[in-house]
């Protein structure tokens, strides 16, 4: 990117977050509803936060930070970019207001503009990779902005919605009908696994390296709501013998009975959108499960998940990139998973969007990483240790932040993502 199209692509990215919590009350700004669901406000300054650390400090001439305070309270797990405020205690930053956080972000997109202006051709490429990492890292925190709050307003007995426009189903708007599955193989052999050409990707994405596959399917369609009652009306949640041990641990300490945001009464299962409460509808891709619930389905159906690996191989030799034409993602701002739309270019539907796919496979270095040095490198890579890995993003990425080595991870009990399940066997 050049300078011109680097202000534009800040631009767009930095004014979303703030048009995302335009349907928030001001006393929204503030909730955080457990441990992992920031609140808005701060998801909102430490995203500003990142270009001051990072960007500013080290560019800007005779950088002054905004407000000391602030490089504190907007930290996030930086330990080398010095001490940071506790993660549980985030909700009880009523101060500084919404207000002066937000004189905090445009007072740091007004120093960010000034920099690349005053920058010369010839400089760009000096900032040009933290910008783009910190808007990348912006559009994260998009996602996270929003299922947070979906959390967040979950808690709240009135079940209120973020939107009251937001559309039921696509299926109303398009016609179309359940798509019955279908297996789409893949023969056997080394394949090419991450990041190879030009443009923006995570440390995590590299190196390439090969892996073997042998024959593997992948079905073509992610799992529904109607599959997932199927497996819960079958006991499927009080059968040991499908869960993996820490699974079942989880499973009887949380008291699991069905995926989050599902409520049964009077025999009739509804479920929380950022819509309110609404009927749960059949076709949608289940959502917002554990990968133990996945892996617990995947055995009940006599499948399994994929690897990351099968599923990077799948999207790239069937040439699927992401679309929001044909795939439910952030730039339609349906917020909420759909389902399939038909699509003539491939037999495998939902790849991207919809619902992050948990994989089988353990979120650990590629042959060959390195973790960079200072406090950009604590990015992923300190993370390698007990998750698994999801791809495809959901109905809250970005199209324009996705691609076939995106790897995302996640802990393996965590449920308030937009999580789902597509199965796998092998030929």
């Amino acid at each position: 990117m050049d300078r011109t199209e680097l202000l534009s692509f800040y631009d767009q990215v930095r004014s979303l977050s703030e048009a995302l919590c335009q349907p928030m009350e001001i006393e929204d700004y503030v909730l955080q509803a457990m441990e992992d669901a920031s609140p808005p406000l701060w998801n909102l300054a430490h995203t500003s936060w990142f270009f001051e650390q990072f960007l500013l400090r080290d560019f800007e001439t005779n950088f002054v930070p905004y407000n000391e305070t602030y490089l504190y309270l907007f930290n996030s797990y930086y330990l080398l970019a010095g001490p940071r405020h506790s993660r549980s205690r985030r909700g009880l930053i009523s101060r500084p207001t919404v207000k002066e956080m937000y004189a905090y972000r445009h007072n740091i997109d007004e120093r960010v503009h000034a920099l690349l202006e005053s920058l010369s051709e010839e400089d760009i490429p000096a900032t040009r990779y933290i910008i783009v990492l910190g808007l990348n890292h912006e559009q994260q925190h998009q996602e996270l902005l929003l299922t947070d709050h979906k959390y967040n307003l979950s808690i709240n007995p009135l079940r209120p919605a973020y939107r009251n426009d937001l559309p039921l189903d696509r299926k109303h708007i398009t016609g179309h009908g359940q798509i019955d599955p279908q297996w789409v193989a893949f023969p056997e052999g080394p394949r090419v696994i991450g990041y190879g050409e030009n443009g923006f990707y995570y440390d995590n994405e590299a190196p390439v390296h090969k892996v073997y596959l042998h024959p593997f399917a992948l079905r073509s369609t992610l799992v529904t709501n109607r599959e997932y009652l199927q497996f819960i009306e079958d006991g499927g949640y009080d059968r040991p013998e499908l869960w993996l041990s820490d699974g079942w641990i989880a499973r009887e300490k949380e008291g699991w009975e069905s995926p989050l945001y599902w409520e049964k009464q009077d025999g009739r299962w509804s479920t929380f959108t950022f819509g309110g409460m609404r009927e749960l509808a059949a076709d949608e891709p289940v959502t917002h499960i554990s990968h133990y619930e996945a892996d617990a389905f995947a055995a009940w159906a006599g499948k399994r998940l994929p690897t990351e690996f099968e599923w990077e191989t799948a999207v790239k030799e069937e040439r699927i990139v992401p679309d929001a034409s044909k795939h439910t993602m952030l730039d339609d701002m349906r917020l909420h998973p759909c389902s399939p739309i038909p699509d003539d270019s491939s037999t495998l539907l939902q790849m991207y969007g919809d619902v992050w796919e948990w994989t089988n496979s353990a979120y650990l270095p590629y042959p060959g990483f390195y973790q960079a040095e200072g406090a950009v490198g604590e990015y992923n890579g300190k993370f390698m240790s007990g998750q698994r890995v999801l791809k495809g993003g959901s109905c809250v990425t970005p199209s324009d932040h996705i691609r076939p080595t995106y790897r995302n991870f996640w802990h393996p009990d965590k449920r308030w993502q937009f999580t789902g399940i597509r199965l796998a066997t092998e030929v």
